[in-house]
């Protein structure tokens, strides 16, 4: 499988870079795919370090601006013209998507993802990886959402909130499996 990661490319600190290492060694010791924002910094290298060592692939998708940070030896990188261009080469490239902790990038790349999933253009699933209860927030601001008629689907339709990785990989196999 083809999953998508939405991440920060900044250097955090261990409560986060510790359950990406353990995902990303999930990913690949279970022979997926990661598709990435394609940058060898921060927490995007942890994520691809941790997939390559563990036997799986990487297939990068980078932008313009970004391609001088790009990981030099992915399996496959692709240079996108812009971030508009970047996110629908990601989610084409993917099967399955999980955000991970990040920033104002990562956040646009879930919600775009979501409002597209919301509008039918597509139905992969796509799970929010709540390390150190990172969204707990954007969690309690979705169920507002729902519960005042924001949502036309319900939460669990757009979304699936896992605690851990294993959580997460678990949902996303059992999703494409069941497809």
């Amino acid at each position: 499988m083809n999953i998508c990661v939405f991440l920060s490319a900044a250097d955090l600190d261990e409560r986060y870079t510790g359950p990406a290492r353990d995902f990303a060694t999930l990913l690949g010791k279970s022979g997926h795919t990661l598709v990435w924002g394609g940058s060898d910094t921060g927490l995007m290298k942890v994520v691809a370090d941790g997939v390559q060592e563990a036997g799986g692939r990487l297939v990068g998708v980078s932008v313009d601006f970004l391609a001088h940070k790009a990981r030099p030896n992915a399996d496959q990188m692709v240079i996108a013209g812009n971030l508009a261009e970047r996110k629908a080469l990601l989610l084409a490239k993917s099967d399955a998507i999980v955000v991970m902790v990040g920033g104002t990038g990562t956040l646009d790349e879930a919600t775009e993802i979501l409002e597209l999933k919301k509008h039918g253009k597509h139905s992969k699933p796509v799970v929010l990886l709540n390390t150190a209860g990172f969204y707990d927030g954007l969690k309690a601001q979705f169920r507002r959402m729902e519960d005042e008629g924001f949502l036309p689907l319900p939460l669990t339709d757009l979304a699936f909130f896992a605690d851990d990785g294993r959580a997460a990989l678990a949902h996303l196999e059992a999703g494409i499996g069941s497809r």
